[in-house]
């Protein structure tokens, strides 16, 4: 990852997502990769074991920008998402 300003964009999610997050994965993950390939995400994961929410890694976009992703992913339209925020983050 080089340096610079990024944006990391952290989900929280329902209690239950490992059990209703399958009809909904693949979709959610091509979304991701698309943003990937065109290298506006530089890395993603889930956080927690058992998983409690995510992190995605922007880079060159704006706060406007990521929310539209975030209304546009699977994830956040299955209701899966039940918060959301964006920080910044400076790696040196």
């Amino acid at each position: 990852m080089e340096s610079g300003r990024h944006l990391i964009l952290f989900y929280e999610y329902v209690a239950d997502i490992a059990e209703r997050r399958g009809a909904h994965r693949p979709a959610h993950l091509e979304h991701i990769g698309a943003y990937k390939r065109d290298g506006r995400i530089v890395a993603s994961g889930a956080l927690g074991d058992p998983v409690t929410g995510a992190a995605i890694v922007f880079t060159n976009e704006s706060e406007d920008q990521i929310g539209a992703f975030v209304e546009a992913d699977p994830y956040s339209l299955a209701g899966l998402v039940t918060s959301w925020r964006v920080v910044p983050w400076t790696v040196v």
